[in-house]
């Protein structure tokens, strides 16, 4: 099966579509956006390889009683391919974006896999204020990588340059083993397609090529710093980011709450999307 690389602007937004219909240019890169709904600001951060859409029917949930905005990472789903889309970059565009959208009040933060490593790093490095941060599945504790990203990043050139029905079955099989639960294949196809054709094979080598635990390493001794709610979400399933990181970023960060979710792998938003809504709300909902 072939199935086309996305070129449209737009994410599923409970069981329609809402496009990234703004853009900015932060920090020299394209950064597409929205925002839906009104009331308390709630920044939605999606992580590797991922994009705003996996976040879109939590976020519509959400939307009903907050103003929701969701944005695709330089690199990512709707975004500019910038060559640059390091955890670095990506930390100095949310600070970014929250000076371009000069929100009337610091947003609630909901972010996941990268997402956490970015939004960790911009409050603690580039000063962006919170009203608070849901972490799920987050890419914030060393060690962190895989074997798969050690080799991609020694041979970025060649994995590159594999043939597209092989770099679709590499995807696909990445994927796949996100989720605890089988995708369903409109869900798995969503996810597979920014990444195919030419330039989606090169962006998706390129951000795995990126990844550097230094990014992460620079953050962690600081996270007894966070004076604010946060909370920690995680699949007990999840294969990528053992649970056992969950109960240490609990134990670094003070105050911090945990809840985990039993049958949800890392790709929870899929594995567990009731269990996961009615968290991000109650979370909001007990925030002073």
């Amino acid at each position: 099966m072939v199935i086309v690389p996305r070129n449209d602007v737009g994410v599923s937004w409970h069981g329609g579509t809402v496009e990234l219909d703004d853009e900015f240019v932060v920090d020299g890169h394209r950064v597409r956006w929205t925002a839906r709904g009104s009331g308390p600001p709630v920044v939605f951060c999606h992580g590797t390889p991922w994009s705003s859409w996996l976040w879109a029917p939590i976020a519509a949930a959400v939307a009903g009683s907050h103003r929701v905005l969701l944005w695709d990472m330089p690199g990512y789903g709707v975004s500019g391919h910038s060559a640059d889309v390091s955890l670095g970059v990506q930390g100095r565009v949310l600070a970014g974006l929250l000076e371009r959208w000069d929100l009337p009040e610091p947003p609630h933060v909901v972010a996941h896999d990268y997402g956490g490593a970015v939004a960790l790093r911009a409050h603690l490095l580039h000063g962006a204020a919170y009203r608070s941060l849901t972490l799920v599945d987050v890419v914030a504790l060393a060690p962190w990588g895989s074997p798969f990203f050690r080799l991609v990043r020694e041979n970025a050139e060649v994995f590159a340059a594999l043939p597209g029905p092989l770099h679709e079955a590499l995807v696909r099989a990445y994927v796949r083993g996100a989720a605890h639960r089988p995708l369903r294949p409109a869900d798995e196809d969503a996810l597979v397609g920014p990444w195919l054709g030419e330039r989606g094979a090169a962006a998706f080598y390129r951000q795995i090529a990126q990844a550097d635990q230094r990014f992460t390493d620079e953050v962690e001794p600081r996270y007894g710093e966070l004076d604010l709610p946060v909370r920690v979400v995680w699949g007990t399933e999840d294969t990528w980011i053992p649970v056992d990181r969950a109960h240490r970023l609990t134990a670094a960060v003070p105050g911090a709450e945990l809840h985990l979710v039993p049958g949800a792998g890392h790709l929870i938003q899929l594995d567990a999307p009731e269990a996961l809504t009615a968290l991000v709300l109650g979370a909001l909902s007990r925030t002073p």
